[in-house]
């Protein structure tokens, strides 16, 4: 495939479990993504390697264990139970994990089987690489492949393997399985991993868990810049590199509502949109109680290190609010942010919410006379828009910073269902399209304008589901 330089599994072996990919009946290619291929220097095309039937040479495939706090309730141990890591590859923008999932059972299964059906396959593929073209951090989909067996959920569904790329797949609870062991020089060893991988410049580990809150900050801030609602922010799905991963009962707002929780498993709304600032905090202190330890050391008592730690995340809501205002600075086309800004977007955001206009038409259009046909209240809006015209930048720099910054489609979940249905029975035409159009969806054909449509009250998708 390529070749593979594998630091992780360079770490002593209670960091994973070695184990192969099993391999599945007739594999066959759905989705590939030619131009990361290219970047990551991945020459192979065949299903069966995607699909784990043919391990690459120089791969040094494993599982990964961590722990993870999920929806509050501790878990000691989880793991990869269904994805299996090839190895990393090294390129000029960096080093990077090649992964399968849905590639069969490993010691951290429990009951599962490993596998992967295909509708999460396809929603993974499809919305990571729309997140990836918004220039969101995210992990990256390289490939999606039909395996031709069946996978047994409420019924049988037809199995898939996706191809996951990410900066590393260390977690908030890879930190804490090793924590909760009191292994300490199993989490020593990882935060030096995580700082000659991700934060080189970091001078002490003080600073590499700094590192991470600011990362984390600046992520929330641009998932809320489109809506988007992860739906299962427990700390296995935290990445230390800061990126976005996991893309299980996730789904994008239409109809704008601060309180949008879509997760069926979420019953208490506790990641619903307006709180993943709050749980991206509470997820970092689960990781700095992990940092206690190493702090002791560097600053010679524990009460310190507490404090040092304590003072890092504490930065969190400066930081993510400064990122936040960049963020839908950008969307209006204020080319100068400073503070007071988010005023003018928040209340932009509460006429969305009085008469439920459309989270992504109303950014896309803002730019145009057609803006004020989302709102029932239009005086409102047009009250709004005067303090606005006077903030914007009006001229070609405005428009261009708007027109980066407000995508003409999302995947909608409706549109994802539709394919994900047409897939299961063996058309791939619909998922095939979805990921052409929304890997480059600032750019939007004629014939494509339809996907920018919000369900009507019949196609309203109410629960999105894990589906692993």
């Amino acid at each position: 495939m390529t070749q593979f330089d594998n630091s992780y599994a360079r770490l002593p072996d209670r960091f994973y479990a070695r184990i192969a990919p099993d391999p599945v009946d007739a594999p066959e290619m759905i989705l590939f993504n030619t131009d990361l291929a290219e970047a990551l220097g991945v020459t192979e095309r065949d299903a069966a390697v995607f699909a784990g039937n043919v391990v690459p040479e120089g791969a040094a495939p494993l599982a990964q264990v961590y722990a993870a706090h999920q929806f509050g309730g501790w878990v000691p141990r989880l793991g990869d139970g269904r994805a299996i890591l090839l190895g990393e590859v090294v390129t000029d923008q960096g080093r990077f994990d090649i992964q399968l999932k849905g590639a069969g059972r490993t010691p951290y299964s429990r009951n599962g089987d490993g596998r992967a059906w295909l509708g999460p396959v396809l929603r993974e593929y499809i919305v990571s690489e729309f997140m990836a073209a918004c220039d969101v951090p995210t992990t990256r989909a390289l490939a999606a492949v039909a395996t031709g067996e069946r996978v047994q959920r409420e019924r049988a569904y037809p199995g898939g393997v996706l191809t996951r790329v990410a900066a590393s797949h260390i977690r908030v609870g890879t930190f804490q399985y090793f924590t909760a062991q009191e292994d300490h020089e199993a989490v020593r060893l990882l935060a030096e991993h995580v700082r000659d991988r991700h934060y080189p410049q970091a001078q002490t580990m003080l600073d590499v868990y700094s590192q991470i809150v600011a990362a984390q900050a600046r992520l929330i801030a641009r998932w809320m810049g489109l809506g988007f609602v992860h739906g299962v922010m427990n700390t296995d799905n935290t990445s230390i590199a800061g990126e976005t991963i996991d893309y299980g009962p996730c789904a994008f707002i239409d109809a704008y509502a601060a309180n949008a929780c879509y997760s069926s498993i979420d019953q208490r709304g506790r990641y619903a949109f307006d709180q993943q600032a709050n749980i991206a905090g509470w997820n970092l202190a689960q990781l700095g109680s992990c940092f206690v330890g190493m702090l002791t050391e560097e600053t010679g008592t524990q009460d310190a290190a507490v404090e040092a730690l304590t003072q890092a995340l504490n930065q969190f809501p400066a930081i993510y609010q400064t990122a936040w205002r960049e963020t839908f600075a950008a969307k209006l086309g204020i080319t100068d942010p400073r503070n007071g800004d988010e005023d003018l977007a928040q209340d932009l955001l509460s006429l969305m919410a009085q008469t439920r206009a459309d989270f992504t038409n109303v950014f896309a259009r803002l730019g145009t006379d057609k803006a004020r046909d989302e709102f029932t209240d239009r005086p409102a809006f047009d009250a709004w828009a005067a303090r606005w015209h006077a903030r914007c930048d009006r001229g070609p720099e405005g428009a261009a910073l708007m027109a980066r910054a407000n995508p003409q489609v999302i995947p909608r979940t409706h549109r994802l269902e539709e394919a994900i249905v047409a897939a299961t029975e063996g058309d791939f035409a619909k998922a095939q399209r979805l990921a052409r159009v929304l890997s480059a969806p600032f750019d939007l054909a004629d014939a494509d304008r339809d996907l920018m449509a919000p369900p009507t009250q019949d196609e309203i998708v109410p629960a999105t589901f894990c589906g692993t």
